[in-house]
């Protein structure tokens, strides 16, 4: 099986840095080019052309995240099944699974390019950056097909415990991606559409370098057979996936809703918004990426039917998400100044930025433990709970935006923030103890002391 890593065997601690470790590499990479993104967008072109950008931010999400919640959910299954080791059924769910993304690029690439212009004027985007705008987001959701390409290629190679391909996809991906966009702005001073050009072509070239490694695995050779048409692996598919998918969607609704109260406040807020939610994606992402490990790890695990191993999993991946929100929480927290500089030009929107990053920062350790439980629930195929939590970070953003914007003004979208992090933790680190000790027969307090005598009698015996 090479090219793959069983999670299900060797030194729960290690085999997870094993794994995280490249993948930390490749969503840094990821966050860093997106930032780069940003950094030149926004003094190659100004604070208007960054705003334009940053007012997609949440859009995008809402398709973009779609799609990655479907991929997520089909590779849960795959990694599942690969924890059992039932390669046959393995292939005809990869098989399904190409289908299926092929009819929901399609799909998503069509209404987001029809009612793109709709939804930004409901958003109130500005008239001042209505135009730049709609021009980044044609074509990125023109290109959406590079985008679930590689979302799903990427996805597959995690769910069978390859981190390292992904990351030379992204290495390569991102070399390029700054390459462009500083060409194209600096040099040849074309608009907000070089850095969305430039995303589409980076993307392409990572999906083609993941795919490229997938053909080369012995038992992923598909055959006219294992695309048969079956309805009810379809269905499972989706049940699997959709909820997920709408866990993104409905996240993001909650996102556009605060970009709505945003732009209703004027360009300056808007850009300060863009240039802070560019930093809570970025200095999320260790914690975002723990995650991704837990999901993998927990699917094949849970496909083994090693109940041990993923308790212990979870003690590992939510250390690396306390270590991410003690180091960067306090960076959020410190140095916001400093922070907003690097974006922004204007000192009003440093000001505004200097409001909301803190608050964040403080309390960055609910969303970092957040993505921990609600991959591990996801990962043992329980992927309703999670699209609930969306709706409750929807509702609860809402809510705080709405009641507290007259009142705190800008600082309210952090509020907002926090209080949906809260809710949406709380939520989902009930279930995974509930879900756990369910499937196992175990509590998940109570399991170490049971797993210790047991372990202690069979030493004995031995």
């Amino acid at each position: 099986m090479s090219g793959t890593n069983d999670l299900t065997k060797g030194k729960v601690s290690l085999i997870i840095l094993g794994f995280y470790f490249p993948l930390l590499a490749t969503s840094m990479l990821q966050q860093f080019y997106n930032f780069a993104d940003t950094a030149i967008v926004g003094k190659g072109l100004g604070d208007n052309s960054l705003a334009a950008v940053g007012n997609m931010g949440s859009l995008c999400f809402l398709i973009v995240g779609f799609s990655m919640g479907l991929s997520n959910g089909f590779s849960i299954l795959i990694a599942q099944k690969f924890g059992e080791k039932n390669f046959p059924e393995l292939r005809k769910t990869l098989a399904a699974s190409i289908k299926l993304a092929g009819i929901i690029t399609v799909i998503l690439t069509l209404l987001s390019c029809t009612f793109l212009r709709r939804i930004l004027l409901l958003l109130q985007t500005d008239k001042s950056i209505l135009s730049e705008s709609l021009i980044y987001g044609y074509i990125l959701f023109g290109g959406l097909f590079a985008t679930i390409s590689y979302n799903m290629c990427s996805g597959i190679l995690r769910s069978l415990g390859d981190s390292k391909t992904p990351l030379k996809a992204i290495v390569v991906s991102s070399i390029l991606n700054i390459s462009m966009d500083s060409i194209f702005i600096f040099v040849f001073h074309m608009g907000v559409e070089s850095a969305a050009i430039a995303t589409i072509f980076s993307q392409i070239v990572s999906a083609f370098i993941c795919l490229r490694k997938l053909k080369t695995i012995d038992f992923l050779k598909l055959t006219r057979n294992d695309f048969a048409p079956e309805p009810g692996r379809y269905g499972v598919l989706l049940k699997n996936g959709i909820p997920m998918a709408l866990m993104n969607s409905i996240t993001a609704i909650g996102c556009m809703t605060v970009q709505y109260y945003v732009n209703g406040l004027g360009v300056a807020f808007t850009s300060a918004y863009s240039a802070c939610s560019k930093y809570i994606n970025m200095f999320m992402t260790p914690a975002c990426t723990s995650g991704y490990a837990m999901s993998a790890y927990t699917s094949q695990n849970y496909g083994a039917k090693r109940f041990d191993r993923i308790r212990e999993g979870l003690k590992v991946c939510l250390t690396i998400a306390l270590i991410s929100y003690v180091i960067l929480g306090s960076v959020m927290t410190l140095f916001p100044r400093m922070l907003a500089i690097v974006l922004l030009n204007g000192e009003t929107q440093i000001s505004y930025a200097m409001q909301f990053l803190p608050v964040c920062g403080i309390m960055l350790f609910a969303v970092d433990m957040l993505f921990v439980f609600r991959s591990g629930v996801q990962g043992m195929g329980f992927p309703l709970v999670p699209m609930i939590s969306g709706i409750l970070e929807m509702v609860l953003r809402i809510g705080t935006i709405s009641l507290f914007i007259g009142t705190l003004g800008f600082r309210a979208t952090a509020f907002a923030e926090v209080c949906a992090w809260i809710g949406a933790l709380s939520l989902n680190a009930i279930a995974f103890a509930v879900i756990y000790a369910r499937q196992s027969g175990h509590s998940l307090i109570r399991f170490r002391f049971t797993d210790y005598r047991r372990g202690y009698i069979e030493k004995r015996e031995g």
